[in-house]
């Protein structure tokens, strides 16, 4: 979870891979729990993508930084394969400044693109910060989070909950696949701005953002270290739109 060039120097502790741990933070933020939750995703193959629950609302998607990620980060961000969708008031983007928030923007970024979807808690810091922030730039919404005492000290929480012990020195990064207006985009803050990966819809994007997670591991066969979890709607729950 490296901090770019230029970012803040405040580091928070890492947040775990781990659909408990994102749960209970989650629905500490005004999540109501019979809305959404977290899961894991065992696999990227047909059968296993098939055990995960209905409807998928986002995927979080953890992999290891190397030399070749960083590589491609910088060649995406020159050759602007960015969307101007970034601006819109309907999208949310969050660049990332402080070390080790990637999995909380994450989370910003799976929740704050559905909130059609999703009913949250009125008054609940994810309700007061959605507000809050619908009208900045990424980097606004960045040096929002920088000095929001409230959420370092849930994410703090959140981060020693986990089964891992906690360190701050750790190369791994969060990033969020989501649909909007009929398309896949990948939300990373250490990016200037989303990445379109075609079309895609909300039945299809569980299978479609697992086609680029494949290609991503692929790039780097020898790492274990990759998590997938899918945020998904809790059965029998109406959306709000």
């Amino acid at each position: 979870m490296a901090t770019p060039a230029g970012s803040s120097r405040k580091r928070w502790l890492p947040l775990e891979a781990n659909p408990v741990v994102m749960n209970q933070f989650l629905w500490g933020l005004g999540l109501p729990v019979d809305e959404a939750e977290c899961c894991d995703v065992y696999g990227l193959d047909d059968e296993l993508l098939a055990m995960v629950p209905q409807p998928v609302l986002a995927v979080l998607f953890l992999f290891p930084i190397t030399s070749q990620t960083e590589e491609e980060r910088l060649q995406q961000d020159k050759g602007k394969r960015v969307s101007a969708i970034m601006y819109s008031s309907s999208f949310l983007f969050h660049e990332k400044t402080v070390g080790n928030a990637c999995g909380t923007i994450g989370i910003l970024h799976s929740v704050g693109n559905v909130t059609s979807e999703i009913m949250l808690q009125e008054g609940s810091y994810l309700d007061r910060f959605f507000k809050s922030t619908a009208s900045m730039d990424p980097l606004e919404r960045a040096a929002f989070l920088e000095k929001d005492d409230e959420m370092e000290v849930a994410h703090t929480i959140a981060a020693t909950a986990g089964e891992t012990e906690a360190s701050d020195n750790v190369n791994t990064h969060f990033i969020c696949f989501t649909c909007v207006d009929g398309e896949l985009y990948e939300l990373d803050g250490r990016k200037s701005g989303p990445i379109s990966h075609g079309a895609s819809s909300p039945s299809s994007i569980l299978q479609d953002a697992a086609k680029v997670i494949k290609g991503m591991i692929q790039k780097n066969p020898e790492s274990l270290n990759f998590n997938v979890i899918a945020l998904h709607k809790k059965a029998g729950v109406a959306g709000t739109s």
